[in-house]
């Protein structure tokens, strides 16, 4: 049989990116293609009083220019908590329908012409005056105004176990302290970008999204035309971390400013525009209290966060929601509140809520821990949860503690002295720190289709997107493994919302959602194509059973009779079939939600059903009701620190991930390590400042808002556990994308607590904080 899951598999679109022939959103060429460019308010808080677009009007070659005053009207739309619903980023905000500005950044006015340099210099000539009022920007201005924060996907925000606040009262080692984080912006390489065309009533968008369907419902209820008139294409996406998962203004824009024209139109947000207008990661102020006995067994956990969403609609990074389940305590509360600012909404941004909240947690079990006087890693042993607290139950795999040993090891923790800034290498001190990691293993419904052609080749098609993490290639070695082809003779197409059904790409569960759905119709194809050999008199493979039949390199064969055989292409040809085609749902959820869906099947709908996919009824028919998913890992860093001068420079890391099958080694290592420097990031230098008096983003590009490059990289080692999960999936995957960020500040910091005997609270852990 094919082995090809797991393997190293270069990237199938590889060749396409080095060679330019690989087409974002911003790239595809389109007939007498126009452009428009973004006006943003000038102001944080406010009203327009006067928009005077005549002087830009008057300039050849512009087309046109929108504003409140002349755009069409939007329909509202109803918002859902499920992830299986399009989200509109800004409900309550829908563009350039009325006259008040709520935050820096916001869209006022689109400029049409025929070039964008002449649409981008003749936004200048747009004349707006506004009324401006006091803005609201930092979390402690409305701090007393603060509400609970109602729910995050589903989930609910508001905890209670057993009693917390007595046990804590009555603990004989506490810990109280709170950890702030700051606004993190997601950066991604690639700019949002559109290219809306009209066709009749059908529209068209070249969009750079995470979710090709969802965007495709939003757009349509938006604009309130049916959703069969609007076709979404996105073959590649270079980076979302999240920012790309919601439907922000710029797609809405697009299409009424191409039908305002009667043209194609090209909407490309420069870098400062998205620090604005495109989401962020919430600053969070996070109280974590931890009572233990004299032996380190926790006896109270308080996870309470205070973070930020705009004036227009309500997102809570949702911290405390690994705090419920990494470790047994008999006594919990896990509680956020919202604060409303004139900023733009944050909105998901890679590991939402577990990337801060494991850093106030994890840094809060580094305190308690030197307060016990005993080593970290101890700690967490014996805090280990064998099933998961906040439900009672069984995990459906947990490989955590063989993550703890092998990361010590490899980070060289035997050399670690338990005192802090005794440690020293020449003029550094030295620090070693470790985080658990987690994040929950999310499968959703999704389709895919499976052709087997007469000439041997193979198309598998989902409408899944790749947002750089490797999906085209995963899913064809899924494809090939299972139709038993080499990974040369299988195409898996993407990225066009007229492809069977598929959900975000957000969660980290795209490989186990869309993976099981091309794995089942691959496996129906390849039978459809076996039961066509058995029932064909002139084939070698008559009259034998389904169960005596493997298929190697497209050659179907006898187990027993290796020699006994043909392949596909002779078969398609025999019997003059020009394709075998399948196409599955699988209709598994392993999201939790309010509701207990967890490990539940979703019931059909109409457009789920696809006649009956055996491989698909299996994967529905394994027990998944009581287990709890959820991957798990173990983050180690070494730091050094200039004591006279306060730099941080980690020079090694090591991480140990539990994540199931590993479906392509170095792509999963790659996302790991992905997830590791944004927490370097996060950790010593990421941060968006705002003018104190007028709350306006200062931080507006790369030269400000510092990310880590290649010398502020050290030397990353990832291991895998490698055990597949096969109650997730017949696959055994769990993701890989965003897991590699949780722990990994948490790990930084406690490093450099180690190496100085300064414990930061505030990120980023910057110079100034240490000397």
């Amino acid at each position: 049989m094919n082995a090809i899951i797991g393997k190293p598999v270069g990237r199938v679109d590889g060749r396409l990116k080095v060679t330019g022939g690989a087409r974002y959103a911003a790239d595809f060429q389109r007939a007498n293609l126009a452009y428009g460019y973004c006006l943003q308010s000038s102001i944080t808080k406010g009203r327009i009083l006067s928009i005077d677009t005549q002087a830009a009007e008057a300039v050849p070659g512009v087309l046109g220019v929108l504003t409140y005053k002349n755009a069409p009207r939007l329909k509202k739309p109803e918002q859902s908590e499920t992830v299986q619903d399009s989200k509109v980023s800004e409900s309550n905000l829908l563009p350039l329908q009325d006259e008040n500005i709520y935050y820096d950044g916001q869209h006022v006015a689109v400029v049409i012409a025929d070039t964008f340099e002449r649409a981008r210099d003749t936004a200048n000539l747009v004349k707006v005056v506004y009324t401006e009022e006091k803005p609201v920007f930092e979390i402690e201005q409305a701090i007393n105004e603060a509400i609970p924060a109602k729910q995050s996907f589903g989930r609910k925000m508001q905890v209670k176990r057993g009693e917390p606040e007595e046990a804590f009262n009555g603990a004989e080692k506490k810990s109280d302290q709170t950890y702030t984080t700051t606004v993190y912006h997601h950066n991604p390489m690639e700019p949002h970008a559109t290219i809306a065309e009209w066709n009749g009533e059908k529209l068209t968008l070249y969009d750079a999204t995470q979710w090709v369907q969802g965007t495709q419902k939003a757009v349509a209820k938006l604009l309130d035309i049916p959703i069969k008139n609007v076709r979404v294409i996105s073959h590649f996406v270079g980076g979302g971390f999240g920012c790309k998962g919601f439907l922000w203004a710029h797609p809405v824009l697009a299409a009424m400013a191409a039908k305002k024209v009667g043209r194609p139109v090209k909407i490309v947000l420069s870098r400062q525009q998205m620090f604005t207008s495109n989401g962020h990661r919430g600053r969070t102020l996070q109280q974590v209290a931890l009572g233990a006995n004299g032996e380190g067994k926790l006896t109270s956990v308080r996870h309470l966060t205070t973070t930020q969403t705009s004036m227009v609609e309500d997102f809570a990074e949702p911290c405390g929601m690994s705090t419920r389940l990494i470790y047994a305590s008999p006594n919990l509360e896990m509680a956020h509140k919202l604060v409303r600012l004139n900023t733009g909404t944050p909105c998901p941004t890679r590991a939402p809520g577990e990337a801060p909240g494991t850093y106030a947690m994890e840094a809060a079990m580094d305190e308690l821990a030197y307060q016990l006087r005993i080593d970290p890693i101890q700690l967490r042993l014996l805090n280990y949860a064998e099933v998961n607290p906040h439900d009672g139950k069984q995990w459906s795999s947990k490989n955590l503690k063989e993550c703890y040993q092998r990361g010590a090891e490899a980070i060289g923790w035997q050399e670690r002295k338990p005192e802090p800034g005794l440690t020293k290498e020449g003029e550094f001190l030295v620090g070693y720190g470790m985080a658990t990691a987690t994040y929950p293993c999310n499968r959703s419904p999704a389709s895919a289709r499976v052709q087997i052609f007469s000439d041997g080749h193979a198309v598998a098609a989902s409408c899944t997107q790749d947002i750089g993490t490797g999906t085209y290639t995963i899913m064809t070695q899924i494809a090939a493994e299972a139709l038993g082809l080499p990974v040369e003779k299988v195409e898996f197409k993407l990225g066009d919302s007229d492809l069977p059904n598929a959900p975000v790409s957000g969660g980290s569960q795209t490989a186990a959602s869309v993976g099981s759905a091309v794995q089942a119709a691959a496996l129906e194809a390849k039978a459809k194509i076996i039961e066509l050999a058995i029932g064909d008199k002139k084939s070698p493979l008559s009259q034998k059973t389904k169960e005596s039949i493997e298929v190697e390199n497209g050659r179907l064969f006898v187990k027993d009779e290796p020699g006994r055989g043909e392949t596909y292409a002779q078969i398609l040809a025999r019997n003059r079939v020009p394709k075998i085609e399948a196409e599955c749902t699988t209709k598994v959820s392993t999201r939790e939600t309010e509701k207990g869906e967890e490990g539940e099947k979703k019931q059909d709908s109409e457009e789920d059903k696809t006649g009956g996919c055996w491989a698909a009824s299996s994967d529905e028919e394994i027990e998944r009701k009581p287990y709890s998913f959820h991957s798990f890992g173990a983050q180690f860093a070494k730091v050094l620190v200039d004591p006279m001068i306060g730099k941080v420079r980690v020079v090694k890391f090591a991480s140990v991930m539990d994540i199931g099958t590993v479906l392509n080694t170095k792509m999963a290592e790659n996302q790991i390590r992905g997830g590791i420097i944004f927490g370097l990031g996060m950790a010593l230098m990421e941060h968006t400042v705002f003018d104190p008096v007028r709350g306006r983003i200062v931080t507006r590009d790369l030269a400000n808002y510092h990310v880590p490059v290649n010398a502020d990289v050290p030397p990353i080692e990832v291991q895998f556990i490698n055990k597949p999960d096969l109650r997730v999936s017949p696959i055994g995957a769990r993701g890989a994308g965003e897991i590699g960020i949780t722990g990994a500040v948490a790990a930084i910091a406690n490093a450099v607590f180690h190496a100085t005997g300064k414990r930061i609270r505030e990120l980023p852990i910057t110079p100034d904080k240490l000397i």
